[in-house]
């Protein structure tokens, strides 16, 4: 049964949920409001995320009849929410796995390097394995241990699932979605080419990820979530600079029924798993000027890659200790939805280190 049909089944109905930093690994799950004003502890109902995942079907309905009253006014035990305090929704998952689902990123960013694009990337999604031991906060910072290895941000959407079954097809598959997060999946440019050229995928170059404050249920999204993609503009700022305002739905050339359907190939997928869409990319439009991309990138790569297109090298350089990053998806009213991720990159300082 498709989900969203009605929270008495225990299936996705409208919904936010955080998880607040209280010294602990997995930090104590909060209901939070649609507006992102007020939330309430759900610690009477589930202390963690990974226990609704576990037990969606009763949990989820208890959160939404927090969730109701938030939004009414008639939480008993509310408090201002904080975003200051977030940790990742899930703050360690038993899965990341990130695709890259929007092909005009592939599709740019090989044409600078003056590399075709091979036929079955149009038909066959790619995905990597990354860290999900460590995943960040919303305004954790971004720690840098070399400005030499080019560190790069890239606004993504991201789902949690529910267990998927092994040789699960596409629509079935979002059924299994249980929400949606915004991502920062930092990288480090410059390590990348040397890492693939092993040919056994990202490890050095792909440190923490960050995740928006909240992770939303499909539902909550209302006409937005459409054909397993979010068909909302992501906002990206950096330095204070707005750079980005690309559109996550229609040019997501995989929806995230096919991404997971390619993880469960061959393997069975637990409840908690993270998957992630891939640097948000739109294409341009041809002027008579040049070439031109209206919607701005959603990674600096992405900004390079145009560069290279247009002026034959690439002058944007990457990120450095003291920048910052500001990623957020607003609804067709104008607000927040998962809340901002913002970021600054600061310099690495061993522990151990001696003054």
């Amino acid at each position: 049964m498709p989900a969203g049909r009605g929270k008495n089944c225990g299936e996705n109905a409208p919904m936010k949920l955080a998880t607040y930093k209280d010294g602990s690994r997995d930090g104590q799950l909060v209901v939070v409001s649609r507006d992102l004003s007020v939330a309430q502890y759900a610690s009477n109902i589930a202390n963690r995320l990974q226990q609704v995942l576990d037990d969606w079907n009763y949990l989820s309905p208890q959160l939404q009849d927090v969730y109701d009253a938030l939004n009414a006014g008639r939480a008993l035990n509310a408090f201002p929410f904080d975003p200051t305090r977030c940790m990742a929704p899930l703050p360690r998952a038993f899965q990341w796995a990130d695709g890259s689902a929007f092909i005009n990123h592939v599709e740019l960013v090989r044409k600078a390097r003056g590399a075709e694009v091979p036929e079955s990337f149009y038909t066959d999604p790619l995905m990597y394995q990354g860290g999900s031991d460590d995943l960040q906060g919303a305004q954790d910072q971004i720690t840098c241990v070399d400005e030499a290895f080019g560190v790069d941000f890239e606004a993504e959407v991201a789902v949690i699932t529910s267990d998927i079954p092994i040789g699960c097809a596409p629509d079935r598959a979002l059924d299994g979605i249980r929400l949606v997060m915004l991502v920062n999946d930092v990288s480090l440019r410059n390590l990348i080419p040397p890492e693939l050229a092993k040919g056994f995928g990202f490890v050095q170059s792909k440190p923490a990820t960050a995740f928006g404050p909240v992770a939303v249920t499909p539902d909550e999204l209302g006409e937005a979530w459409s054909k397993g993609r979010v068909h909302l503009p992501v906002q990206c700022t950096w330095n204070g600079r707005k750079v980005g305002m690309c559109d996550a739905g229609p040019e997501m050339t995989f929806h995230f029924g096919q991404l997971i359907a390619h993880l469960a190939k061959t393997r069975r997928v637990g409840a908690g798993s993270i998957i992630g869409s891939g640097t948000i990319s739109n294409k341009g439009v041809e002027k008579k000027s040049g070439t031109s991309w209206p919607k701005g990138y959603s990674c600096i790569a992405e900004k390079r890659a145009m560069e290279v297109v247009q002026d034959g090298q690439a002058v944007t350089e990457y990120m450095k200790v003291g920048d910052t990053i500001r990623i957020e998806m607003k609804n067709a009213a104008g607000h927040s939805v998962f809340g901002a991720i913002e970021q600054e990159v600061i310099a690495y300082a061993p522990a151990n280190k001696r003054s």
